[in-house]
């Protein structure tokens, strides 16, 4: 069984507290999770690094290929000494990785249109992949690196969790948190040993969090994205507060950098090219229709689909995005910059085209169609 980190950043309150927590400890942890989500029957299905080896080459063989790439970028740069941290952390992502493709992706039966295998491979490949090539290599330490593609693959392993609202770190995160540390150890990484590499996951897994204020019982990760913002940001305003001495921790103050970096990459789809920007925000319409148990064939789901694309995704882009870090600035913000007015222009069109029309007249996969194909022209 994996170990929590034990990490405790002293908040009044907690982060994350599975039981309305009357009376905290003074020093409360962020996540105490182990035996509040244990392994589940994917982790039983996919136990260890060989079978999710197996896995991944047989449905994913492109995926090797890329880990081979990155950790030749990676080795020449470092030098020998990191070749085993390499190794362990090549192993923790391909298990994440086949795990997400069996929970919630195109592995198995569950399968969410955003939340899947192909977001933390956009994330670890494509996003991370444009910051070496922008940044280089250089911009930052090595194990900085592997952390962030290790959130890439690890930060949304759950996605069916329990909704509850005592805690501000989200019930999918904690979950996601604590499979993480079963995920470490078995790839060889060991929490007092790589208590660095533990720390930072946590804090950035946390961070990812979109806020987690009540909701009716139809929330779902795909509805917030669109009307919370993360929670990243503000770790560092909630230590002053509560920890002021935390800037002189270094594990602290390197997970808080990370978690920042981390959020850009998690929402950098506002800065790519246009058109992948649209087609994430379908598939995360596709996904809150799916979790909300509408059909996109349905006419029922064509008002909340066009709200979704449409105000959701003004607010989103325009309300409660915001660049974290410097390095996603850098990368990614001159992208945003260009496709502002492409998100209000698209976002006209799809109101001029179906705004005036009759509730039940149209059905979600109509407005989904629209809306990528006026993504190619705005």
């Amino acid at each position: 069984m994996a170990r929590s980190s034990g990490l405790s950043l002293g908040f009044r309150q907690p982060l994350y507290c599975r039981r309305r927590c009357a009376a905290p400890p003074v020093r409360a942890v962020i996540t105490g999770l182990a035996r509040d989500f244990p392994p589940d029957e994917v982790e039983r299905q996919v136990p260890d690094v060989a079978s999710a080896r197996a896995l991944v080459n047989e449905r994913r063989p492109d995926v090797p290929v890329l880990l081979k790439r990155r950790r030749a970028v990676y080795h020449d740069f470092y030098g020998e000494p990191a070749h085993q941290y390499l190794e362990r952390a090549e192993s923790a992502t391909l298990l994440a990785l086949a795990r997400m493709g069996v929970r919630h992706g195109s592995f198995g039966s569950d399968f969410h249109s955003y939340h899947n295998e192909n977001h933390a491979l956009e994330i670890l490949d494509r996003r991370l992949g444009r910051v070496l090539g922008q940044e280089g290599v250089q911009a930052l330490p090595g194990r900085d690196w592997l952390a962030l593609s290790l959130f890439a693959t690890c930060h949304d392993l759950r996605q069916r969790e329990t909704v509850e609202f005592s805690h501000g770190i989200g019930n999918n995160e904690a979950a996601s948190i604590a499979e993480t540390f079963r995920i470490l150890e078995v790839a060889g990484f060991r929490a007092q040993e790589h208590e660095e590499l533990f720390v930072a996951l946590e804090i950035m897994i946390a961070g990812s969090t979109f806020d987690a204020s009540p909701r009716s019982s139809a929330y779902n990760v795909a509805e917030i994205v669109t009307t919370g913002g993360p929670l990243a940001p503000r770790l560092a305003t909630e230590l002053d507060t509560a920890r002021p001495g935390w800037r002189e921790e270094p594990l602290l103050e390197r997970a808080l950098n990370l978690a920042l970096i981390a959020s850009d990459l998690d929402t950098a789809n506002v800065g790519e090219r246009f058109a992948e920007f649209a087609q994430s925000a379908a598939r995360l319409a596709a996904e809150r229709e799916m979790r909300a148990g509408r059909s996109l064939n349905s006419p029922e789901s064509g008002a909340p689909v066009l709200g979704f694309l449409t105000d959701g995704q003004e607010r989103y882009f325009f309300d409660l995005h915001r660049f974290c870090s410097d390095l996603g600035t850098s990368v990614f913000g001159q992208g945003k910059d260009y496709n502002a007015p492409r998100v209000r222009e698209l976002a006209g069109e799809l109101r001029r085209r179906f705004g005036g029309r009759a509730a039940g007249s149209y059905t979600g996969d109509e407005v989904l169609h629209s809306h990528l194909t006026l993504a190619e022209t705005v």
